[in-house]
């Protein structure tokens, strides 16, 4: 039994000095869309987009988990536009086993991101229950049986590399249509047959869907390393396979890294599934470990995880990535929603509970201190707010002569300072991520 403080006993304690930390920009080409909205109506104006919408025709919108730059914009123009043709729209959850695997949990998760009846004018429809359309090579597809049953079918996904798998189609419109919409049943089963044949697979479970279901068009969006949206396209069914290749190879030329070779601690203040599918993206912190061929950097050595972001609400999939935790982000664990999620995935690794230490300093102190060949003094600290916000990061003092040697890739925003805890050891909010409140220095 975990008590509401934990005492342990550590071999010189945990009173270590820590290098001082600077605020730093990192520079990437982050050209934006401008007006989604604008860029919806654009869309809806393309004869073959237009064309497919009939009056009369109920159409099932599905929206995902994941925290998507504009989805709530994006999701209203496009209720809109199908309203002013004529059809019936609805949304739907196309989040497979997310929001703890249950109607009211994947409705709930919606609202998070203002995707509500009143806020987007149409029926939320949300419902755990599938309808299954035949096998392919003897597995079962599975898709939500309010989009089966509609005259057709939207889906808006955010196209971006995925955290477990290499493939020239990966997270984006295929994945929603095959995993996203096929519940937790129609997840588990794709999952069961390991990540590692996605890139092959999915695609074949989305054809047999859009063989036999009224597929009209994916609403993808691609955001830059600022995650603003960068590009928003419409893509039919005829032309899916081969565009989305197209928009992964985007996706993946627009992503943001850390520009570092190595680095010894990163602090990452925030996870959660509205950031990335594995809480936080491996394809930030270069850390993977389900055997994927992997080349991102950079190395990093210790991760501390400070807490869980308020619109996962509980679900901490990808907590086992981290080597230490606080325990006010393990009192925010929801166990059911995390581990339908994990188990779903097939890979438990994602839900092992790392050492939990009472408070941000102490568990950034821990990170530090076992850290080893390093001293303190010169350990190379990285800290970010989450692995989707990566321009406005800290770094600690020994890493500035590399920062100031590249000013293409970085910029310094102050002088270095001592990390700043409050009286309960938590950490003051870093420059560029507080809102709503004057920056506590």
């Amino acid at each position: 039994m975990i008590d509401e403080k934990i005492e342990v006993n550590i071999a010189g304690g945990l009173n270590i000095e820590l290098p001082k930390m600077v605020q730093v920009k990192q520079k990437f080409e982050t050209k934006s869309l401008g007006s989604v909205s604008d860029a919806v109506v654009k869309e809806f104006l393309r004869p073959e987009i237009k064309q497919k919408v009939k009056p009369g025709m109920k159409i099932a919108v599905g929206c995902g988990s994941r925290g998507v730059a504009n989805i709530a914009e994006c999701t209203r123009t496009v209720v809109g536009q199908l309203k002013s043709l004529g059809a019936n729209p609805f949304i739907f959850p196309a989040m497979g086993s997310h929001g703890g695997a249950t109607a009211d949990g994947q409705r709930e998760v919606l609202a998070g991101y203002g995707i509500t009846e009143q806020l987007i004018g149409c029926p939320v429809v949300s419902d755990m229950s599938v309808e299954c359309l035949g096998e392919i090579d003897g597995m079962p597809v599975y898709m939500d049986k309010h989009a089966a049953n509609a005259d057709g079918i939207i889906v808006i996904p955010r196209v971006k590399p995925h955290t477990s798998f290499r493939a020239p189609i990966e997270s984006g419109i295929v994945k929603m249509l095959t995993i996203g919409m096929g519940k937790i049943d129609g997840a588990t089963t794709l999952h069961s047959f390991g990540m590692d044949v996605f890139g092959d697979l999915l695609p074949k479970a989305a054809k047999f869907i859009i063989d036999n279901k009224n597929f009209l068009f994916g609403m993808a969006m691609l955001e830059n390393a600022a995650d603003e949206t960068a590009i928003l396209e419409a893509v039919t069914a005829d032309n899916l396979f081969d565009r989305e290749r197209e928009l992964q190879a985007l996706a993946k030329q627009f992503m943001p890294s850390l520009q570092f070779e190595e680095i010894d601690v990163l602090i990452v203040d925030k996870i959660g599934k509205n950031i990335s599918g594995s809480g936080m993206d491996p394809n930030i912190t270069g850390r993977n470990g389900r055997g994927v061929v992997w080349d991102m950097k950079p190395h990093v050595k210790k991760i501390a995880v400070l807490d869980l972001t308020p619109e996962t609400h509980g679900n901490a999939t990808g907590i086992g990535g981290a080597d230490v935790i606080t325990m006010k982000l393990y009192n925010n664990l929801d166990i059911p929603k995390t581990y339908a999620n994990i188990i779903t995935s097939t890979y438990l690794d994602g839900g092992a509970i790392p050492i939990i230490m009472n408070s941000d300093k102490e568990a950034i102190q821990l990170a530090a201190k076992t850290v080893v060949r390093v001293k303190h003094e010169d350990l190379k600290i990285v800290r970010i707010a989450n692995t989707l916000e990566v321009v406005d990061i800290q770094v600690s003092s020994p890493m500035l002569q590399d920062v100031l040697s590249r000013p293409e890739k970085f910029e310094v925003m102050g002088q270095s300072e001592q990390f700043k805890f409050d009286k309960k050891g938590n950490l003051y909010p870093m420059l560029g991520h507080v809102q709503n409140e004057k920056l506590l220095v």
